[in-house]
């Protein structure tokens, strides 16, 4: 079926929504640096897997992920969150020694507090998910019942040499399967840096986006991930989205098989005060959502719940504007609590779509 926003979403399939990507815990320090610090909360967490878990436990739909799985009691919590959200595992299982590995990533952050930006930092040594490589998922039998929707992302592809064509194969296999494709950029330079930088990052990224329909990244995630040069004019605000808009037609001259690309845009005033928004280029059209003014309590995973309500929305045929608004409002709502994923409900975030408020609800 095919609508205003030219995907083609098969209404017909078991899946409604596939990840690929892998799964971490991060230990969150609250407000206090990590140097200093005498106890930590653990989240789940991973760019790619919020997107499932936000789509089946605010959402409601039939999603999946597969990633790799250790066999040890960081695994076994890891897992515990995962089926907890809803998400269906698909997971490619590795032994652990009991001395190094493999593990599962541990992200390190604290949430900072007002003129104090948060920190984040990784612990991604013998990583199991940077292990996967292709062949290591049965596409065909993920896929078996039908899938509408295939994900991954810039952060899996930047784990190793290998993870770049497990993602290949998984979209050409989506494809086939009659899918539609996305591809958050998520460009995160950390990763990069220890095996070949922005160089790397745009070869391994435009095999990859070569099968994608629907392209989630900023203007930072544009340049440094697909070589797009950036904007002859700097944007006056970061909400201004004529910088961004202005790049597409270039994204789309070098992949014109893309038929969506999305951002959100956030202007920073303190750790715990952002002016929030969103933009889309869809099939040709520009969409921009509202300007909300946020109070922020853990920013970590607000892009991915974006990612996620947008999705939802062109999943089940809304309007383009109604996508972005959607997105919008949930990823806004996802800053408000702690932890990567949504706590939200489906009826909170059609609220606030529609330019709900704070308002106390009895």
């Amino acid at each position: 079926m095919s609508s205003a926003d030219g995907l083609n979403i098969n209404t017909k399939a078991s899946m409604d929504f596939v990840s690929l990507g892998a799964l971490v815990h991060r230990l969150d320090t609250g407000i206090v640096p990590f140097r200093k610090a005498t106890e930590c909360k653990i989240h789940v967490s991973g760019g790619e897997f919020n997107a499932a878990a936000n789509l089946a436990d605010c959402f409601k739909l039939n999603t999946g992920i597969a990633t790799a799985m250790v066999e040890y009691p960081i695994g076994d919590l890891i897992a515990e969150r995962v089926k907890a959200m809803g998400v269906k595992p698909f997971y490619k299982k590795f032994k652990h020694n009991g001395v190094n590995g493999p593990n599962m990533a541990t992200v390190f952050s604290d949430r900072g507090l007002g003129v104090r930006a948060p920190v984040v930092f990784y612990n991604r040594s013998n990583e199991a998910a940077a292990l996967l490589k292709p062949g290591d998922f049965n596409w065909d039998e993920i896929f078996s019942g039908g899938v509408k929707w295939f994900h991954s992302g810039g952060i899996f592809a930047s784990l190793s040499e290998t993870t770049g064509q497990v993602i290949i194969d998984g979209m050409k296999a989506a494809k086939k399967a009659g899918a539609v494709t996305s591809f958050d950029l998520n460009f995160r330079a950390k990763l990069w840096n220890i095996w070949g930088g922005e160089k790397k990052a745009a070869e391994v990224i435009d095999q990859i986006v070569k099968h994608v329909d629907v392209l989630v990244g900023n203007e930072e995630d544009l340049q440094k991930s697909l070589g797009i040069p950036g904007p002859e004019v700097a944007a006056k605000s970061k909400l201004d989205p004529s910088t961004f808009f202005g790049m597409i037609d270039n994204v789309i001259k070098k992949y014109p098989q893309v038929k969506i690309v999305a951002t959100t845009l956030r202007e920073v005033h303190s750790t715990n005060r952002h002016s929030w928004s969103a933009v889309a280029w869809i099939n040709g059209k520009t969409y921009s959502a509202p300007t909300a003014e946020l109070d922020v309590y853990d920013r970590v995973g607000g892009g991915d719940g974006f990612a996620a309500g947008f999705f939802y929305g062109l999943l089940t045929n809304e309007s383009p504007e109604e996508a972005v608004k959607l997105g919008w409002a949930h990823g806004a709502l996802l800053t408000t609590y702690p932890g990567d994923t949504t706590m939200a409900t489906i009826d909170e975030v059609r609220a606030f779509a529609k330019g709900g408020s704070a308002r106390i609800q009895r």
